[in-house]
């Protein structure tokens, strides 16, 4: 596969599921932040070049509803690495990792990456839509890398809200 959802050599970003979902995010949030449905309308092209239209669409949905929750709920305005750039922010991991978790049953994770996403009246609402986008991930058969606890909580110490991780 070629263009925006190809491999990228040597990271995480090698996985389908990984990569939908944080450029799903980032394009999301890019929406939000500008004001504008362009960033949208070239995750719909993403997302049906790399699974066809219906699971797209599918994915879509469940992506836009995760990221929407994220956004109203966020502690602070999210931060996010440009759309197809290999590195990920401290955000992107808490984002990505909470998903993932809910994916692998890990509540721990789960819980402690949507606190540090979203203050406290925004985490059920936001864990459901999380909990959706790892459901939808399982039925069309993407499964994302489980992340451990001392892993995640370390980048949570080490990364100060704000700063980009590299």
């Amino acid at each position: 596969m070629t263009g925006p959802m190809s491999r990228q050599g040597g990271c995480l970003l090698q996985n389908l599921p990984e990569r939908l979902v944080l450029e799903g995010y980032r394009h999301w949030m890019a929406g939000y932040e500008t004001g504008s449905i362009e960033p949208w309308e070239r995750c719909w092209n993403m997302f049906t070049e790399a699974l066809g239209h219906r699971n797209g669409r599918d994915m879509l949905a469940a992506v836009s509803a995760w990221a929407r929750e994220c956004y109203m709920h966020a502690r602070q305005p999210p931060q996010t690495f440009p759309f197809n750039c290999r590195h990920i922010c401290r955000h992107e991991c808490m984002a990505m990792a909470s998903v993932a978790a809910l994916q692998h049953d890990d509540e721990q994770v789960a819980k402690f990456c949507l606190e540090q996403l979203v203050h406290s009246g925004g985490v059920a609402q936001t864990r459901r839509a999380a909990w959706d986008l790892a459901d939808t991930l399982s039925a069309h058969g993407h499964a994302m890398m489980p992340v451990p606890f001392p892993v995640i909580a370390s980048i949570a110490m080490q990364a100060p809200p704000g700063r980009l991780l590299h």
